[in-house]
This record gives C-alpha cells, structure tokens and sequence, in this order.
C-alpha cells in the first residue's frame, strides 16, 4: 500500500503509507505541505482526493480506501 484515502465527516485526510506514496504526494503539493502530509495532516475534497487517486493509480501506486465510522455518544 502506498497511500491511504481515509474519508471523515470533514473531508478526506491523505496518509502516506510508503516511500513511494510519500515521493509521489511531494510531486503533486507544494513543499510547505510535505511535513503536513508526513505527519498526516493533510485533509483535501472528496472531489479532489477522486482526482488525486486517479492520478496515483495511473502512476501505479497502490492506493486504500476507507470511511471513518463517527462515534455516537448519545445512544438513547
């Protein structure tokens, strides 16, 4: 896996999960973004982050897709 897309009620955060992903990510933000992204930070559009992953797909990164379930404290 090279980069996860972790969509959450705010957007979509962008989580490196390798070398490549991360090399990849430095081509496609600018350079104040890199510590961001390292630190996973970073949290783009749903719209965008369509785009972004068919860009790293076509450039052969593995990419993982995945929803953040929120927490409901107040049950009843």
């Amino acid at each position: 896996m090279d980069i996860s897309l972790i969509e959450t009620e705010i957007g979509t955060n962008i989580q490196p999960e390798s070398i490549h992903g991360m090399l990849w990510l430095q081509t496609h933000f600018d350079k104040q973004n890199w510590v961001a992204i390292a630190e996973q930070k970073v949290v783009i559009t749903s719209e965008d982050a369509r785009e972004l992953s068919l860009d790293a797909k076509i450039a052969g990164l593995e990419l993982n897709f995945c929803s953040v379930l929120s927490n409901q404290s107040n049950l009843g």
